[in-house]
């Protein structure tokens, strides 16, 4: 088929050389553009066509027929040619109607360009209106096709055009927007083309890397983490200005950093709602492993894929027992630290004794093409061993936390902590203004309990599962569970000794833990040949022996406790001489009204608040009598033993619990 464009010789027209360069259902304009074509060149052939004087066309002529082809090439290179529709335009002989703009053109047919004497050359007769009647031959044009005839044969050519049935002038503009279909019926349908799944510039394309970690991706929650592996830089940008990376721990297992929010940067550069809902958002925590590699540099240390993805899968499955730290996102990025983090981790260095894993810069660490699983969790508060207690309501709160959020875990999921030392037990406090002191007198006295257990207003949250084991549910419907665990034996955390008297009692506890598990006393610690698959099984006495290590901690490192509010002050400074104010004597009395208003603690009080403390006192010693790994209690199997055993006696409440 024809475009309305394409040069056409009707099969009944009686102007041999002639085309449309226009449908003849359209009405002629009167501009003379038209007639001229695009070149100003043309102006004196088309004064030579309406009868002007003749003129000598030895050099006229040739360069006509020169630009009369070049213009018919350019409009065949406009054409679109689309070979799908060609052998069904071969099929069809009659004659074909295209709608464009209400303009119609004719079947499909050969263009045969050929000089005779008796005809005008076709490219001559592209500038000449279909409207206008052909003229007879001037002496001009005899003398110019007798005399020169073989000049002209170079110009005797053939051109067949193909055009699909859809072109038109705006197809590429369509094409974009929506492609026609034409159904069995002859009507067409528009159907849209979906656009393909748009690839972020941060992340990174190689299958290899994106397959290896696959299985950590698809525990993602948000479809940017699960996407691919993301550039470390690209993800760390995203916070932009406003957020500031502060290193706050590190382990064994990678470092964990915090984001804390610029409000100064922030009250300036957003809106007062937007600042609201990012400080209700909270502080996140990120957790940053380095990864394992595939092979190569990294492939012989880190942690495994397998290992955070059970620790990945265990905090999704957790997340909802209180006591255990509320899980957000899984991210794995590649590359060196940002800037951001490396200034964080910089100056962790500088200002703290522990830092004891290499600096993330140093290429002999970390390789250029570092994996790192970054694990989003909401702010549990301060790690323990960072934390100064001196109350025993300090001690009571945090012990019994921790104890009842594993005894919720082992009815839940059959879970086993494994490495539970005081970094990883956070704790934070639920007054207004957050500070953890130790509850004075007033607030003891002023607050309403039957078992003792919440005065400090401290809150405890179990984290790092990377040693943990756990049941986890596939599904509801079914009964099927998937054990998370990690072996142990390959961690090589039982042979050593420890270097003063805390790490001492962790390493003990580390390896009573295994003779536990390995031949069901604790007190069996001597090396024995390792059992592949053990460290799957369930063995829930390993609480209550990290139980013991936590409370003897307590207990030990208890620091001094400060003086009450009811002891008496020290003598301010005598302040200078100074005018006496007309109010001084209505101050006087406002401070007087004031301090009658808060609540006196008497003796009597006094006396029996020290009695309470040295109840909670016993009550711990006695938990100890009944986990010791000698002569403890027989039926303390597992954290909820113990739990269930505090209630009954009334150390706990039943609201504590649930």
């Amino acid at each position: 088929m024809l475009s309305p464009s394409s040069p056409v010789v009707a099969a009944g027209n009686t102007t041999p050389g002639r085309w449309n360069s226009r449908p003849s259902t359209r009405a002629r304009t009167g501009t003379q553009r038209k007639v001229y074509g695009k070149r100003k060149a043309d102006a004196p052939r088309a004064v030579f066509e309406q009868r002007s004087p003749a003129k000598d066309l030895g050099k006229e002529d040739n360069k006509m027929v020169q630009e009369g082809v070049d213009g018919l090439r350019e409009k065949l290179a406009e054409v679109t040619i689309e070979e799908e529709h060609v052998a069904q335009e071969l099929e069809v002989h009659e004659c074909q109607e295209i709608r464009n703009g209400g303009e119609e053109i004719n079947e499909e047919k050969g263009i045969t360009i050929d000089e005779s004497p008796h005809e005008e050359p076709a490219p001559e007769a592209t500038l000449t209106p279909d409207s206008e009647p052909q003229d007879e031959q001037t002496p001009a044009e005899e003398l110019y096709s007798e005399t020169a005839p073989n000049k002209e044969t170079k110009y005797e050519t053939m051109v067949e055009v193909r055009i699909s049935q859809k072109v038109s002038v705006d197809r590429p503009r369509r094409r974009k927007q929506a492609r026609e279909v034409t159904t069995e019926g002859g009507q067409r349908s528009v159907r849209k083309d979906k656009p393909a799944p748009r690839l972020s510039s941060g992340c990174v394309t190689d299958e290899n890397t994106n397959s290896y970690v696959r299985s950590i991706l698809n525990e993602a929650l948000s479809p940017v983490a699960a996407q691919s592996v993301q550039k470390f830089g690209s993800w760390a940008a995203r916070a932009g200005n406003l957020l500031e990376v502060v290193k706050i721990a590190e382990g064994s297992y990678g470092e964990v950093y915090k984001l804390r929010l610029r409000e100064e940067l922030c009250k300036k550069e957003m809106s007062k709602s937007k600042l609201a809902r990012l400080k209700a958002y909270g502080d996140g925590v990120f957790k940053v492993v380095p990864l394992r590699a595939q092979s190569g540099p990294g492939s012989k240390k880190f942690t495994s894929i397998e290992e955070i993805l059970s620790e990945v899968k265990m905090l999704k499955y957790l997340d909802s027992i209180p006591g255990f730290a509320r899980f957000r996102e899984i991210h794995v990025v590649q590359g060196r630290f940002p800037e951001s983090f490396q200034k964080a981790w910089d100056h962790y260095k500088k200002t703290k004794d522990d830092c004891l894993n290499p600096n993330p810069s140093s290429k002999r660490a970390y390789p250029d093409a570092q994996l790192w699983a970054i694990i989003e969790m909401d702010d549990a508060g301060c790690e323990l061993e960072k934390f100064s207690w001196s109350s025993i309501f300090q001690i009571y709160d945090i012990f019994w936390g921790v104890a009842m959020a594993l005894a919720r875990a082992e009815e839940y999921a059959l879970f086993e902590h494994r490495d539970l030392h005081l970094g990883n037990v956070c704790i934070r406090s639920t007054r207004p203004e957050g500070h953890m002191d130790p509850p004075t007198d007033h607030e003891i006295i002023s607050q309403s309990f039957t078992s003792g257990f919440g005065l400090s207003t401290l809150e405890t949250t179990i984290i790092d599962y990377s040693l943990s084991r756990a049941e986890l549910r596939i599904s509801e419907e079914t009964e099927l569970v998937e054990v998370a665990s990690s072996d142990l034996d390959k961690k090589q955390i039982f042979d050593a000794i420890g270097r003063d008297e805390d790490e001492i009692m962790l390493r003990n506890t580390y390896r009573h833990m295994r003779a536990q598990l390995y031949h069901g006393d604790s007190l069996q610690t001597e090396k024995s040949p390792e059992i592949p698959g053990i460290w799957a099984e369930y063995a829930p006495r390993t609480n209550l022996i990290w139980l013991i290590f936590l409370l003897k901690s307590l207990l030990k490192n208890r620091k001094s406790e400060p003086t009450t509010s009811t002891s008496t002050p020290t003598a301010s400074p005598r302040q200078p001489l100074a005018p006496c104010s007309p109010n001084k004597a209505v101050a006087k009395q406002t401070r007087k009204k004031q301090e009658y208003t808060k609540p006196r603690v008497t003796a009597a009080t006094q006396e029996y608040i020290f009695q309470l403390k040295k109840t909670l006192e016993d009550r711990l010693n006695t938990v100890l009598e009944l986990l010791d790994l000698e002569n403890g209690h027989e039926d303390m199997c597992c954290a909820a033993d113990l739990v269930a055993y505090a209630i009954d006696t009334q150390w706990l409440g039943e609201e504590d619990f649930f």
